[in-house]
């Protein structure tokens, strides 16, 4: 008996979980056919896959080179589905898109918004997740386009520059005062901060100015939403340090510029390097570069 397609995702299943039941539970099967499914497949390679003397299940080293092949295989098999389905006049299709968080407060919504005035056949898979996270998702085939950063990248991943964004101190309009006066950056120290939390690519860019310029900032509120230091900066006088672009499609935003500015950053277009392009993906990329030029964002 040839193995299918269930023997490797049942033996992923077991490798991931390092457990029968636990893998029979997330497949929806009982545990006695998922036991009898594994010995199939080793019956057919004619190995043994799995050890089970221990107290958890573990991969054999011959278990080791086959889960490699068998998420390999699957992989593009997930791959030919979708290019099997394509649709090139766009009037059906799917996209799956990953984005760092501070452009969900931005640029998400005008994307998705051109997306479906252009193409309302297509739906699109967001997710939200560092550089690192979408960087091994497009690898490993969970993402087709990724919206980050220039910087080192991964081996196989492929960057397309999309613009320059750049960061300044961002106020309520209540509190904004001479709004087209440079704020000297040494003067910084006299404003109360609410800014991102350290777990945000935008901090370390942030800190990094700080440090440069020697200015100890008083910092009294972080959070780990740019939606939530919006609406506090909307009705304190604290001030944050946000990409300008937040502010223009928001009234109650007033962004201030800094003396001297902050470093631009380079926003690009990630995707795996020889993958197949949806025409989604294509369409997406497309509107992508017509956006972010109708918005005047700089370019890269």
């Amino acid at each position: 008996m040839a193995p299918e397609i269930r023997h490797l995702r049942y033996l992923l299943a077991v490798a991931e979980h390092a457990n029968f039941t636990r893998a029979a539970e997330d497949l929806r099967i009982s545990q006695p056919t998922l036991s009898q499914q594994i010995k199939q497949l080793e019956r057919a390679v004619g190995v043994q896959l799995l050890d089970r003397t221990g107290r958890t299940v573990r991969l054999t080293d011959a278990g080791e080179t086959y889960v490699h092949y068998a998420r390999h295989a699957l992989r593009d098999l997930a791959a030919a589905e979708r290019a099997v389905m394509d649709v090139a006049d766009l009037s059906r299709g799917h996209l799956r898109l990953a984005v760092t968080p501070t452009f969900t407060a931005y640029l998400v919504g005008p994307l998705t918004a051109e997306l479906h005035a252009r193409h309302p056949g297509i739906t699109l898979t967001l997710r939200e997740m560092t550089q690192d996270h979408i960087e091994a998702g497009l690898l490993a085939d969970e993402t087709d386009l990724g919206i980050a950063f220039h910087g080192p990248h991964l081996p196989g991943i492929g960057a397309a520059e999309l613009f320059t964004e750049t960061l300044g101190l961002v106020t309520g309009l209540p509190h904004a005062g001479d709004r087209g006066r440079p704020l000297p950056v040494r003067d910084l120290a006299e404003h109360r901060l609410a800014l991102l939390s350290g777990d945000f690519a935008t901090r370390g860019h942030i800190d990094a100015y700080f440090s440069a310029h020697g200015i100890e900032p008083r910092i009294v509120v972080e959070a780990n939403s740019v939606q939530a230091l919006t609406e506090i900066v909307e009705r304190t006088p604290l001030v944050t340090v946000l990409p300008d672009a937040i502010t223009h499609d928001n009234p109650r935003l007033v962004p201030v510029p800094l003396d001297p500015a902050l470093p631009a950053r380079t926003v690009t277009l990630l995707r795996r390097e020889g993958a197949y392009r949806s025409a989604a993906a294509r369409a997406f990329t497309r509107l992508a570069r017509d956006l972010v030029r109708a918005r005047g964002y700089a370019s890269a």
